[in-house]
């Protein structure tokens, strides 16, 4: 079988670029190439809701499947192409009419074989089978291969790879190519750019994966290219469904994006994938109205702010109270999350039982200490390596820590933090500020149903699975009941990427978006409502004062409570 084609083309020569393109090529686990395989009924609906359907003449379209794997999406498409041709009668003039990548090389002549069946099984020689399936499919990198040509029609799943499992040279080429590929974005987010990228006018591109990028703030770039140059044409929620073969912790959605003048987007939320098909007139409709499934929502923000595709109702309740009131942080709050160390194991323990210096070692709030809704605290603690101006102690200046260190040098020393600068390997990932531990605070776990919040009053440092508030003007007891209140839900639902099991993400950059008055605008008597609701958990109470603070109605609240609100 032939090499890649960048290494054909001599794109990269002998250099770390190639060396771990090679590497993904012949050696990566799946996990390394985020290989994630879509159910049947997924495929066929959204190879119909791109147009690829076999009622058109496919012969005069070009299609693109950017990461094939073992033909989910390439091996129904060229069944398509095949029944079209036959009907229409083009015999083999199919040579441009597909173009599929694999950068796997044994995923690739696996599916490579396969093709040549397929072509086989429908009447063609092997000789002209082989001709075909080596004209449509390329082994390489789709975001560093040559690409000739604009497609009418990008369908696929995209890989799902975090940017650590990327060597860090291949990362570089591909951010100097894509500037999509912000923050911590996962390898999709560049594969959705090259594939717009690539799409003739009029032509459209039809994912499943991660919807992350739609309100995370490493999608934000991704967000201003599509909205200036593309249209979200429809969006289907598949978060409480089975798309994949194999379950997945990530939130799935589909996502077709046309090169068209901006519009309205069609929006379905989808519990089971048995129904996709009868989705699919509503979803490609072109009037001004929805259906009892499928509703629509109006245009999208082209500043790169996250997409929120709310129904009309919430999204102008969430406007109005964004108009009202200032942000968290303008409020005079301050939103953080608690330390990650790389080698918990290495780095917690039980106070008494890690043997360093009194002062290099804190208390520790973890998840499981705040379960109850207040602190009930293990006695778990967390080894401290810095000053309190930030830098790293002088470990021959505390010989208990160094012997501790040292003894656990090998798990220490192993992660990507110690192995960018050997000379710092002691750090934890996360800068620990000592001040922190002793300042009264709000702890709120990452993952939950529904909003935990809960009162610390300056004893522990937070564990990396919680984020913490702290407060210069407002009372922190009084602050807690407006985060456990419905509001708040409704806030972080409408921001938030939603997990299987209607779990939401109580991160920093969601919880920022929450608005609130200022303290000095809340009367007194309000001020101890809020405080008592708070201390007694109490959150219809807590509810009941929200309400009144922010000048909500019963229609309000309603939409604060609905489930279907939240939903998007």
């Amino acid at each position: 079988m032939a090499p890649p084609l960048a290494f054909q083309a001599g794109l990269f020569g002998d250099c770390p670029v190639e060396a771990a393109i090679r590497q993904l090529a012949d050696d990566s686990s799946t996990e390394e190439r985020g290989a994630i395989y879509t159910r049947r009924e997924v495929v066929d609906f959204m190879l119909d809701l791109a147009g690829y359907s076999a009622e058109r003449d496919l012969t005069r379209l070009r299609f693109l499947e950017p990461s094939f794997g073992a033909g989910d999406f390439l091996l129904p498409a060229i069944e398509r192409l095949l029944s079209a041709a036959n009907r229409a009668g083009h015999g083999f003039a199919l040579d441009d009419c597909i173009r599929a990548v694999e950068l796997h090389r044994d995923t690739y002549e696996s599916t490579f074989a396969k093709v040549v069946q397929t072509l086989m099984a429908w009447g063609h020689s092997e000789e002209g089978s082989r001709h075909l399936a080596r004209r449509w499919l390329i082994c390489d990198d789709f975001l560093l291969a040559p690409m000739r040509g604009a497609f009418d029609v990008v369908v696929g799943n995209p890989p799902y790879v975090r940017q650590e499992l990327i060597p860090e040279a291949l990362l570089n080429e591909y951010r100097a190519r894509y500037s999509t590929l912000y923050d911590r974005a996962d390898l999709y987010v560049p594969f959705m750019q090259r594939a717009l990228e690539l799409l003739a006018d009029g032509g459209e591109q039809c994912f499943i994966c991660a919807d992350r990028w739609m309100k995370n703030k490493y999608g934000a770039p991704l967000r201003r290219f599509i909205t200036t140059r593309f249209r979200l044409k429809a969006y289907v929620d598949l978060s409480e469904a089975s798309a994949f073969h194999s379950e997945v912790i990530a939130y799935p959605a589909i996502t077709l994006i046309a090169r068209v003048m901006p519009g309205a987007t069609r929006v379905a939320v989808v519990t089971d994938v048995e129904r996709l098909a009868e989705l699919t007139s509503g979803l490609m409709g072109s009037g001004s109205e929805g259906t009892s499934d499928v509703r629509l929502v109006g245009s999208l923000p082209a500043d790169g702010e996250p997409w929120v595709l709310a129904e009309e109702d919430s999204l102008s309740l969430i406007r109005r109270l964004e108009g009202a009131f200032p942000t968290l942080e303008q409020a005079g709050c301050k939103v953080g999350i608690g330390v990650a160390t790389g080698a918990d194991r290495a780095f917690i323990g039980l106070m008494d039982e890690l043997g360093v210096e009194d002062d290099r070692k804190l208390p520790l709030a973890m998840t499981r200490d705040i379960d109850s809704g207040e602190v009930r605290w293990r006695g778990f603690g967390v080894i401290n390596p810095f000053r309190d101006d930030g830098r790293l102690v002088d470990l021959a200046a505390y010989p208990k820590l160094r012997a501790f260190l040292e003894e656990r040098r090998d798990i220490i020393a192993n992660r990507h933090v110690a192995k960018k600068d050997p000379s710092r390997w002691f750090r934890t990932i996360d800068r620990i500020t000592p001040s922190l531990a002793v300042e009264p605070k709000l702890l709120i776990p990452d993952i939950k149903g529904h909003a935990q919040v809960v009162f610390e009053d300056g004893r522990l440092y937070p564990h990396h699975n919680l984020y913490f508030v702290t407060a210069s003007e407002w009372d922190l007891r009084a602050l807690q009941a407006v985060l456990l209140s419905d509001l708040t839900r409704f806030f972080i639902a409408s921001y938030s990427t939603r997990m299987r099991g209607g779990f939401l993400r109580f991160q920093a950059q969601y919880l920022r978006r929450i608005r609130l008055p200022f303290w000095k605008d809340v009367p007194s008597d309000m001020r101890s409502r809020l405080g008592a609701a708070a201390r007694a958990l109490d959150v219809p109470a807590c509810n009941g004062a929200v309400a009144e603070l922010y000048g909500l109605t019963e229609a309000d609240m309603a939409l604060t409570r609905n489930e279907g609100a939240q939903r998007r």
